[in-house]
């Protein structure tokens, strides 16, 4: 048999091989000291972003099924559109007539075009067809409201009137169509007078269809004035008047958000000066609703308004956190990238904060001030109880700015002291205006600071310190906007998983991290202009991303106090990361654990502090999948998906992180 002899030469060599090799196999250690009771952090570190983008609002959460419901869309969202885009003129039969558009006496200043439908020959019927937005789905013995705004203009041939009876009702006829033309649904009503009156009924169909229309005829010659053409489900979020898509609403309430920001986002500041979004513009009846052009280039109609955003948010057990202009439009306005940036005038400053002091006034004030009044009148006489408040968004840090956000900052706290103001740091997790904003906070003592950064997965494991060396003596972070973005902008799960490890290092920071929120929130297919996104959906159905999966985790095992979690014995450039924290109402610990590497890491879990003749049943969720490029397809079992089992730990076991992977393990220290 060969020996190899024994040299000094061939140890030198052999002993680095070795010890590299007991290295490769050590196992790593998970350490969490239970016997301590932690540090606190922030309970509501998951919430939620909305911004209106991607046809999130119109044609998305909000349930409205008709579109260009008020003949308000124009050339200036996008090319092609007019006031009348989206509807068809029908001349049924041997019908004659035609449509119009009047502004003379608009059933509100705010709402100012209508549609004129004059019937020279009724036939079987003129009148006007609608498709949604792509497609209107309806399901069989569901119902839907249909409504419109109308007045009668005339009866008989407009000059030729003499003789007929103007008090005689113009009957109409509501229809739900089936793509081949069958009616699926069908009311009667009658419109008569002079002024404007809301007119509805309830259609049921009497079967399926994904691509029904909605029809609205009159049958005698003359003509009516339209507007305000509506069709709701009546099984709306939690049964809302004016509510939300079902579905949608739902799969946002199962992330269990502990706050909402809305409206955005760069739709707050607006693409020019005087374009902010205007928070009063969107309460109220919604045919008193401004509607406008959409900062991302289609129109909102504000039917899913302030008061919804605030309902929505109560609804689902989340913080309310508006966003308001700080006084400047965007840098980027103008089509100006970098220069557009410019500042209301300042004599118009003061009724603009006046603005934002009444937006506190409509959210918290009593029932019978001047602001509680109208928030009461719309349904809540209580107040929301708004504790945060944003000012500004990604915006340059620059005089013009830092004078103004001053003004608005200093109204606020002189008003309304116990508010929390957060201010703005631009869009990046460094640079310049990262510097410039963080500097200025501090220069003033902002109590909260809105980070934004889309940026490769990789950075969320290169960054797991970041917020360790952040000053607990300075402002507090709201990481407003983040994602990991892949070269091609898909959510695979790589993305997903590089999420999970941000939100890590987010919870063992959660003393100074406050809220982290994911962008966007939603996108609807076929009219999306910003990826990746959380939530994709199209008319009939809701496809969750690896992403929003991660979320959810976070969102439904959250705590309130930090443990001390070490993690010993891992490679160089290993992607491990390991939270742990308690949640005081249920006395639960919850660890989680994410592995980012195409391999299983095994590892140790030392729980000091537990008996260690003792055993605990653990709820276990784990979510991985085929591997790092794995997305989730819609109509598609979903790829990747928590799987959630229950286990028996002890204060020593032994576990397998899957490869790409988050594992969650939930159990109470007190029950065996």
């Amino acid at each position: 048999m060969f020996r190899f002899p024994l040299t000094a030469c061939f140890l030198k060599t052999l002993v680095p091989w070795l010890a590299l090799a007991v290295t490769a196999t050590a196992t790593p250690t998970l350490r969490v000291d239970l016997s301590a009771p932690g540090r606190a952090i922030s309970s509501d570190l998951v919430g939620i972003f909305y911004e209106d983008l991607n046809y999130a609002a119109d044609g998305g959460l909000y349930a409205e099924l008709i579109q260009n419901r008020s003949f308000e869309y124009s050339a200036t969202e996008q090319v092609s559109w007019t006031a009348l885009s989206f509807w068809e003129l029908i001349q049924a039969g041997d019908a004659e007539g035609s449509w119009g558009l009047g502004n003379a006496r608009p059933v509100h200043v705010n709402n100012e075009h209508y549609l004129t439908l004059t019937a020279r020959q009724p036939g079987d019927g003129v009148g006007i067809r609608n498709s949604g937005f792509d497609q209107i789905p309806v399901e069989a013995g569901h119902a839907y409201e249909a409504s419109f705004f109308a007045y009668q203009t005339y009866n008989g041939i407009m000059w030729r009137g003499d003789g007929v009876d103007q008090s005689t009702p113009m009957p109409v006829t509501l229809r739900l169509e089936a793509a081949n033309g069958e009616v699926l649904a069908e009311a009667k009503l009658e419109v008569s007078g002079r002024d404007w009156t809301r007119y509805h009924a309830t259609l049921t169909p009497s079967r399926p269809d994904p691509q029904a229309k909605f029809v609205l005829l009159i049958h005698q010659v003359g003509s009516i004035a339209l507007d305000m053409v509506s069709l709701m489900p009546h099984d709306t979020f939690k049964g809302r008047a004016n509510g939300l898509r079902r579905d949608l609403a739902h799969a946002i309430a199962d992330l269990e958000p502990k706050f909402m920001r809305f409206p955005g986002g760069c739709l707050v500041h607006g693409p020019g000066v005087r374009q902010f979004y205007d928070w009063k513009k969107t309460i109220g009846p919604v045919e008193t609703r401004e509607a406008e052009r959409n900062s991302w280039g289609y129109h909102q109609t504000y039917g899913l308004g302030f008061f919804e955003f605030f309902q929505f948010s109560e609804d689902i057990g989340a913080k309310p956190v508006p966003v308001v202009s700080a006084g400047v439009c965007c840098q980027h306005a103008g089509h100006s990238p970098g220069r557009g940036q410019e500042g209301l005038p300042m004599e118009e400053m003061p009724a603009y904060i006046q603005d934002v002091l009444d937006l506190i006034e409509w959210a918290n004030g009593p029932a019978d001030s001047e602001w509680g009044a109208v928030r009461a009148a719309a349904g809540h006489p209580e107040p929301f109880g708004l504790q945060h408040l944003g000012v500004g968004n990604e915006d340059a840090i620059t005089p013009l700015f830092e004078i103004r956000f001053n003004m608005v900052r200093d109204a606020i706290k002189a008003r309304y002291p116990d508010i929390v103001v957060i201010g703005t740091s631009g869009p990046f997790a460094s640079g310049e205006d990262f510097d410039n904003g963080w500097a200025f906070a501090r220069d003033i003592d902002v109590e909260m600071v809105d980070e934004h950064y889309y940026v490769p997965p990789q950075f969320f494991w290169d960054n797991q310190d970041r917020y360790d060396h952040y000053d607990r003596a300075g402002p507090l972070v709201y990481l407003g906007e983040y994602a990991a973005h892949e070269p091609d902008r898909r959510n695979t799960l790589r993305s997903a998983i590089a999420e999970a490890a941000g939100l890590v290092s987010y919870e063992r920071n959660a003393d100074i991290v406050h809220f982290a929120s994911y962008a966007p929130l939603l996108a609807r297919r076929g009219h999306t202009q910003w990826h990746p996104d959380l939530i994709y959906f199209d008319a009939t159905s809701v496809f969750l991303t690896p992403n929003y999966y991660v979320q959810q985790l976070f969102g439904q095992h959250g705590g309130d106090r930090h443990l001390d979690t070490a993690l010993t014995g891992t490679v160089d450039g290993a992607k491990l990361a390991a939270s742990s924290v308690t949640d005081s109402a249920s006395g639960d610990v919850i660890l989680k654990l994410v592995n980012g590497d195409d391999t299983p890491v095994a590892l140790e879990v030392q729980l000091s502090g537990l008996s260690s003749d003792r055993k605990f049943t653990a709820q276990r969720m784990v979510l991985t999948g085929p591997s790092a490029d794995a997305i989730n397809e819609d109509g598609r079992e979903p790829a990747v998906k928590p799987v959630s089992t229950s286990t028996t730990i002890t204060a020593t076991f032994h576990y397998q992180a899957p490869a790409n992977s988050l594992t969650v393990l939930r159990f109470n220290p007190t029950t065996p």
